[in-house]
Formats: structure tokens, sequence, C-alpha cells
């Protein structure tokens, strides 16, 4: 992600309307674990968290994973509250404006 002339962090974030309303109807105290996870992944220098221990800098509640292995630049899965919730998104990665867009997100 060193590219001349390619954007870094902070990067943009967008939702889809779905997953905006569901993190609108989630406790307070879930929206601000969710908003704990945006920070962590506007501000990564790699939001695919590629390699081994990529994640690793992330609080011990949090962790990335690919939703297909076999699709290394596909969506992937920020699990937050131990496990107890996840978001999938995925990088647009554009020389203008890239973009972190998530498109679901749950929580029990």
């Amino acid at each position: 992600m060193t590219d001349p002339g390619f954007m870094g962090p902070p990067w943009q974030m967008d939702w889809t309307l779905k997953a905006q309303t569901a993190r609108d109807v989630l406790p307070e105290r879930v929206r601000k674990m969710v908003d704990a996870a945006r920070a962590e992944m506007v501000t990564a220098a790699d939001p695919y968290y590629r390699g081994i221990d990529a994640d690793a800098h992330l609080p011990d509640d949090m962790k990335v994973r690919p939703v297909r292995s076999s699709d290394p630049k596909g969506s992937r899965l920020f699990f937050f509250d131990h496990g107890h919730g996840w978001l999938r998104y995925t990088f647009v990665r554009r020389v203008e404006d890239p973009q972190i867009i998530v498109e679901e997100i749950f929580w029990q």
C-alpha cells in the first residue's frame, strides 16, 4: 500500500443501509464497541489485515479473518466483543477516495 499517489489511513468508511439500520438498533454499549472496531479499521495500515499476526495489534476482544481464504482481496469479518459480534466489510482500493464498506453487522 505504498504506491505513489495512493491515499492511506485514515480510510473513508461507508455503511450499506442494512448495516447502518442494524447498527442503529443495537444497545448503546454495543454501538460503542462497534465504534471502537470502526476506529481500528479506518486507521489500519492495511484494511485487509493480511499476513501472519497482521491483526496482533488489535485489542484482545477483536480479530479479523477473511470470509474465504481463497479470496485474499475479498470480504473480511471483523470480530468484536470476543466474537459475540462481527462486521462484514470490503475494502475498495482506489487511487482516489479508497474506502471501507461495511456490508453487514451482527451481534448476539
